[in-house]
This record gives structure tokens, sequence and C-alpha cells, in this order.
């Protein structure tokens, strides 16, 4: 199992560069009513104008700027992120200007790196000096081995030892992106669908190599639909029909994963935002504690959904790995 956190911390870093390539493009629409709404409300001399803030829809939306804290109302400054020059491949132009959530996601990566490679070399000396690990590392080390003897192994099947730091990256990482997002001046890169999107397509190449390795030219089956339990004019007949569902549902499982992990973590936001909008909306402090006490409820339910949605799509890789491995059988 330490062997597996110390994998684990380095594959993050790689599995979370992955993910930036598609990440760069900022949610157009929300993106430019956020960039256009803080214009508005910046006066001469960069300093903020005095009225009602969104503190909600930073936390979804992206853009090529940071929010940091500071002393004067809105007490935050925005920060530009630099900009580069596009690459141009044939046809193709690809921005790779850093925007904020690939900040947080790299953010994110450091945190899970650092994180586990302590949690593993404390463990180490813990299990050395005491025969158990307690404390921080003990708390890593029971959310690791949990998740791999209760969701990754039984879903996964048989040899399943190589998938484990694969799907503990994929919730570390995912849970560290949504906690961002609960955190003043933070911002939830998981609530960008070109980053769930990333994520899921990242989880169907690993679904469908795990396939390929595991089944050989079996593999195949997987794809175009062959019964040999069919008499032949059947077999032929089912293998036209089929076939072409077989691949709708290859498809419908990285969109699936990407749909509800990104639904999710924007849900809760756009609720939230709803919530406070109602004090500005009736415009009486009498009333605004209501909205405040829904809010607040709001945000531990979140809390909780962060943590349940980076679960989630952790189980249904694994069940997506066990099914294409076992698809001989």
């Amino acid at each position: 199992m330490i062997r597996s956190l110390s994998r684990l911390a380095r594959l993050s870093a790689v599995f979370a560069g992955a993910a930036l390539m598609l990440a760069a493009t900022p949610l157009p629409a929300l993106a430019q009513e956020h960039e256009a709404a803080a214009a508005a409300a910046t006066s001469h001399g960069g300093e903020h104008a005095a009225g009602p803030v969104d503190i909600i829809t930073p936390h979804i939306t992206d853009g090529h700027h940071l929010e940091l804290p500071y002393w004067k109302a809105p007490f935050y400054k925005e920060i530009e992120l630099p900009h580069w020059e596009p690459v141009h491949i044939g046809g193709l132009t690809l921005d790779l200007s850093p925007t904020k959530h690939v900040v947080f996601m790299i953010a994110s990566a450091l945190i899970v790196a650092i994180a586990l490679i302590t949690a593993a070399s404390r463990s180490r000396q813990q299990h050395a000096s005491k025969g158990r690990s307690h404390g921080f590392a003990g708390t890593i080390e029971a959310m690791a081995l949990y998740l791999r003897n209760e969701v990754v192994l039984p879903n996964v099947g048989h040899h399943g030892e190589a998938f484990v730091p694969f799907a503990l990256t994929l919730f570390f990482f995912i849970l560290t992106c949504n906690l961002f997002g609960m955190i003043p001046y933070g911002s939830t890169a998981t609530g960008n669908i070109s980053v769930t999107a990333t994520l899921a397509i990242i989880t169907a190449i690993v679904v469908e190599l795990a396939g390929i390795r595991a089944n050989g030219l079996g593999y195949l089956s997987t794809i175009f639909y062959w019964n040999k339990d069919l008499p032949f004019p059947m077999r032929v007949v089912m293998f036209f029909v089929m076939s072409p569902v077989e691949m709708v549902g290859k498809i419908s499982k990285p969109f699936a994963l990407t749909i509800r992990l990104f639904a999710n973590m924007t849900a809760g936001h756009i609720v939230l935002l709803a919530l406070i909008g109602l004090i500005f909306a009736f415009q009486s402090w009498a009333l605004a504690g209501v909205p405040v006490l829904m809010a607040v409820a709001i945000s531990m339910l979140e809390l909780f959904v962060s943590f349940l949605q980076a679960f989630i799509f952790t189980l249904l890789a694994c069940v997506f790995i066990g099914q294409i491995r076992e698809a001989h059988h």
C-alpha cells in the first residue's frame, strides 16, 4: 500500500498534465459574462466599485485571471494570468495560455503529490517503529485501503492491483479539485465540462487498453456483436443490428462520466447563487437570514457531494474496466 501511495503521487502529476490541454478553453458564455461584469464593476484607477458582488459565479466560471484577497470592498482583486502566443499545428490554432481552472488543477496535482508522498513516507516510518500508522498518514492509508479493497479490486476483477494507482489518482485528484471550489477565492475546475471530458477520455482510454490487454483478439467482440450460439443467418442479422449498439455503448460511458461530474459540481454553485440572490431581490435584511441558512445547508450538502462525486467517478471507472476485462467470458 505504501508503494501504491508513492506511485499514486507520481501519477497524479502526469494525470493533471494531460487534463490541462482541453481545459485551457474557458466556458465561453459564462466566462464572458463574468469578465464583462468585472469590467463594469471596476472604477478608474483599478479599484472595484461598491455594490452587490457576485461571489458564487467566479467559483464555476473560467477566465484569464485569479481573484485574490483584498482589504477593500468587495475584498478581492483580479490578477491577470499571462497570455501566450497561440500554437499553430497545420490549420489548428491552440491557445495554451493558463486559465484559472488550469492553475487550480496544477495546484490540485501538487497538493495530491505532496500529501501522498508525505503520507507514504510517514506511514513507512510508523509501521517500522510502531507497527501501524496514525494521524494524517493513517487517515490517508485508511482511505486508500478502503478504495482498494472495497471499490477497485471487487470491480476490476482478478489481477487488478495494477489499476489501484490509477483509480486512487482519479479519486484524490477529483476530490481536491472539487474541494477547491468550496473555499473563498477558489474555483471548481470540475465545473468546467472541458476538464470533466478530459478526465472521461483518459478513463475511456484506460478502459479500452485494459480490454485489449485482457482479451487479445477477443476485444473485437466488444465492438462487433457475434453470438456463436445463434444460427448463422440470425448471427449475421444480429451483427448488423447490435454492432452499432455496442459502439453507442462505448461512447455513452465517457459521455455519462463527463456530464455527471460537470452537472453535479455546477448545480450546487448555481443553487447557492440563486439563494444569495434572494437577499438582493427582496432588498430586506429581515429576510436575509432565511436564504443564508438555506445557503449554509446547501454548502454542507455540496461538501458531501464533492466526496460523493469523486467516489462515483472512481467506482464507475472500475466497473467499466471490470466489464471489458470480463467481456470474453
